[in-house]
């Protein structure tokens, strides 16, 4: 299992199917599995059982997962311990991407519930996140400037796969 960790809008479900393409493995967009699990979007697991439920829901599925499959987390998915545990038995992948080029991608996105209009709130959940996605993390690879092909084809070279 390789897991992808990285802020929200860093390109983890994105680079996650060009992965699984050049190496054939399977992929899973852990939100989107969520909500088909649910029968819910995200927003709405949020908005009625907030994001403790959420949170739970995803070491649900983390514990269910298992195979050659690359795994494309949520980027709050490392804030739990039990999680943190889970992930760093397989290969762990943080796709770095600066807080400007998170910004400028989520400029425009009202779809991710912990995004909003205070740039300062954002900012600080993206400063207290990075020192655990490096912390977690076989391999750190920058995306800014780089698009999903190149991302993925650095993640091959760097882990000979």
């Amino acid at each position: 299992m390789i897991f992808l960790i990285g802020y929200m809008g860093s390109g983890k479900s994105t680079v996650a199917k060009q992965l699984s393409e050049s190496i054939g493995f399977g992929y899973i967009e852990m939100d989107g599995e969520i909500e088909k699990r649910e029968g819910r979007s995200i927003p709405q697991i949020f908005e009625e059982d907030g994001e403790e439920k959420f949170r739970q829901l995803e070491t649900t599925l983390l514990h269910s997962l298992s195979g050659q499959i690359i795994v494309s987390t949520g980027g709050g998915v490392v804030l739990s311990e039990e999680n943190q545990k889970l992930l760093t038995r397989s290969t762990v992948i943080f796709l770095d991407a600066s807080f400007e080029t998170i910004n400028k991608r989520l400029a425009d996105d009202e779809d991710r519930p912990l995004w909003g209009a205070d740039i300062e709130e954002n900012k600080r959940r993206y400063e207290t996140r990075l020192p655990i996605y490096k912390e977690l993390a076989t391999l750190v690879v920058s995306v800014d400037d780089k698009n999903p092909s190149t991302i993925a084809d650095e993640i091959v070279s760097r882990l000979k796969l």
